[in-house]
C-alpha cells in the first residue's frame, strides 16, 4: 500500500491554485445566517378529495410551523403536465416562484405502482434544474416521505432521493414511510398518534436543524472550484480577445 505524505503544490500540477480554497470551519462560520423564519415548501402528490400524502403534507406543516418555520404547501391541482403547457402557466409560475423561495422543502409522494406518483413528478419535472443564472433548488434542504395503501415500503423514498440529488439538494438521512395510511387518520384527518407520528416529528426536527446550519452558507458552501475555473477561463478570454 502507498503511504500518502503531505502534498506539496508541485505535486498536483493540474491545480490552478490561485483558485484553489481549501474549506476551513474559520470560513464557514463568516458567513452570516439570516433571521427570518426558515422558509419551507411542502409538495405532495395526490389530487383525491381525501389524499393522504396531502394529509401528511398538512401534519408536518404544523410541526414545522411550531418549531419556528414558515410553511407553504403547493396545491397540485391545475398543475398541467410537463410540456402540456407554456411555462408562463400560472400555476407554473407559482411553482417555480415558490421553489425559489424555500430555503428547504418537504416531498410526500403516495407509492404507486412501486413509485412516485405522476403528480408528484410531474410537480419537479417543472422546476428546471436553472432558471437564467440561477439553479432554484440547489443547496436547499430537502426532507423526503411517503404513504402506503398497504404493507410499509421505501420506493419511492428512493426515487425521491435521487431525484433531490440530481436537483443538487441537500438530502437529510431521515425519512417517513406511514403503511395502511387510511388507518393513520382520524376523522377529523389528523394524525394518530403512533410511531409513525414520532417518525414524521424525527423527520421535521432533523430537517429544520440542517436548514438553520445551512442557510445563509449556499454561497459558500456551493461555490465550487471547477466553476470558479470556468468562470476565470471565461474572463480571460472576454478580456484578451483581439477583437469585438
Amino acid at each position: 500500500m502507498t503511504e500518502l505524505t503531505a502534498q506539496h503544490p508541485g505535486d498536483l500540477p493540474n491545480l490552478d491554485l490561485q483558485l484553489f480554497d481549501a474549506p476551513t470551519c474559520e470560513k464557514l462560520n463568516e458567513q452570516a445566517a439570516p433571521t427570518h423564519k426558515p422558509r419551507i415548501l411542502l409538495l405532495y402528490g395526490s389530487t383525491r378529495e381525501r389524499s393522504f400524502s396531502r394529509l401528511l403534507t398538512q401534519e408536518a406543516a404544523r410541526i414545522l410551523e411550531l418549531m419556528g418555520a414558515e410553511t407553504i404547501i403547493f396545491d397540485p391541482c391545475g398543475l398541467p403536465l410537463p410540456d402540456d403547457a407554456p411555462v408562463e402557466h400560472p400555476k407554473v409560475q407559482q411553482l417555480r416562484e415558490l421553489v425559489l423561495w424555500s430555503e428547504g422543502q418537504v416531498w410526500c409522494s403516495p407509492e404507486r405502482h412501486g413509485a412516485m406518483s405522476a403528480v408528484f413528478k410531474a410537480q419537479i419535472d417543472w422546476i428546471p434544474l436553472a432558471l437564467g443564472a440561477v439553479r432554484p433548488s440547489q443547496g436547499k434542504t430537502l426532507a423526503v416521505m411517503q404513504v402506503c395503501g398497504g404493507s410499509q415500503s421505501f420506493n419511492a423514498l428512493n426515487q425521491m432521493r435521487v431525484l433531490g440529488r440530481w436537483m443538487r439538494m441537500v438530502t437529510i438521512p431521515n425519512q417517513s414511510s406511514v403503511p395502511k395510511a387510511f388507518l393513520e387518520f382520524d376523522e377529523n384527518d389528523r394524525m394518530k398518534p403512533s410511531s409513525y407520528y414520532d417518525r414524521v416529528v424525527d423527520v421535521m426536527e432533523e430537517l429544520m436543524k440542517f436548514t438553520l446550519l445551512l442557510r445563509g452558507r449556499d454561497a459558500y458552501l456551493l461555490d465550487r472550484y471547477s466553476e470558479r475555473k470556468e468562470s476565470a477561463e471565461a474572463l480571460s478570454k472576454r478580456v484578451n480577445q483581439r477583437s469585438i
